[in-house]
């Protein structure tokens, strides 16, 4: 399928990537190679060395039963935007603190226990280019893979304090709830609009709204701001969701690394394809649904071609364009810096990316 995403990248972001995150979060990247060490030292202990020497995450000599899983962790951890999320609010609010960079490994470690879960979920093969836990090993190593990730990072938010503990408790409760809503809905073939963003907002836009309110919260500022930078947050995972969502329908999977298709085959409804299901004439609609149901052979064809008289990719666009612009809006909160200035680019690269 032929990619409907741009390429082009926003005007900031220009520059050299960050070698951490693939994308030029320059002013912060030694700050997420500071919470990458921290990932990877709550983790060492299943990947010690059999001989000696420094514990490396990510090393090839290893002498545990756990140091291949979590050695292909590193597959998972792309382009870090949650830690870098966090940290680039918390710089742009003054000042980076030694418990940012302790949430930042925290929020990113949950981020990576949810795309293993997710990857079981959606019965997917490929991640990043590579072969998912799982197709490794398997749907039993994977739930217990992801759900160490989930108690490390609660164990790790409890070394900064009970606030901090209370708001990603908070954010990964609706992370799971919509997510375990997604499985409920599956097969809800009139799934509404309304239905479709309160899934999303739990199980996306929850993460990044926690990390917009905690990096303004531990560089000192008050609650109303923290609440605008929260909401920042919530409406970058919105806007991302529904290209992640649309890239899911019509993308290149070659382009994006991971496995594709897996919304429609499972009966899972997103933005485009409600938008469809509403806008056509109720027969045709309900023919649509039917062979949607029966998943047939050329189903992917006649929901492409569906979507396409309706202008429902379009519409998504257009939807995905009013969260990024309400993100920008919130930004106000924020003094003229490096970092507000990315923090502004990366509305515009959340909708428009390829991966």
């Amino acid at each position: 399928m032929g990619t409907v995403m741009s390429t082009i990248l926003p005007t900031v972001f220009t520059g050299a990537p960050s070698r951490t995150t693939g994308l030029p979060f320059g002013p912060v990247a030694s700050d997420i190679e500071e919470a990458d060490r921290i990932f990877a030292a709550t983790l060492a202990a299943y990947a010690a060395p059999s001989t000696g020497g420094a514990t490396d995450l990510f090393s090839t000599t290893t002498g545990t039963p756990l140091s291949p899983l979590i050695q292909h962790l590193k597959h998972y951890r792309g382009k870090r935007l949650r830690p870098a999320l966090l940290l680039l609010t918390a710089k742009a609010c003054g000042s980076v603190t030694p418990a940012h960079y302790t949430l930042a490994a925290a929020v990113e470690m949950i981020h990576t226990a949810t795309l293993v879960h997710d990857d079981v979920l959606d019965e997917a093969d490929v991640r990043r280019h590579v072969a998912t836990v799982n197709a490794g090993w398997g749907n039993k190593v994977s739930i217990l893979l992801g759900d160490m990730l989930f108690t490390h990072a609660f164990h790790l938010t409890s070394t900064v304090d009970g606030r901090a503990c209370r708001i990603i408790g908070e954010a990964t409760n609706r992370v799971c709830a919509g997510e375990l809503r997604q499985v409920c809905e599956r097969g809800n073939l009139d799934l509404t609009e309304s239905a479709y963003f309160a899934i999303i907002d739990g199980k996306t836009a929850a993460l990044t709204e926690c990390c917009g309110r905690l990096g303004a919260l531990y560089a000192g500022w008050g609650d109303a701001d923290a609440d605008r930078l929260a909401n920042f947050g919530r409406c970058l995972g919105l806007a991302f969701q529904i290209a992640d969502d649309l890239l899911d329908l019509v993308g290149d999977e070659q382009a994006a690394g991971k496995t594709l298709g897996t919304d429609l085959s499972q009966q899972k409804l997103t933005l485009p394809v409600i938008h469809c299901l509403n806008r056509l004439p109720t027969g045709e609609a309900g023919r649509l649904r039917q062979a949607i149901r029966e998943a047939g052979p050329g189903v992917g064809d006649c929901v492409l071609a569906a979507i396409e008289r309706t202008q429902s990719v379009a519409y998504a666009h257009r939807r995905a364009d009013e969260f990024a612009r309400t993100a920008r809006t919130e930004l106000d909160a924020l003094p003229r810096s490096e970092c507000r200035s990315i923090l502004e680019g990366l509305t515009d690269w959340s909708v428009r990316r390829e991966k």
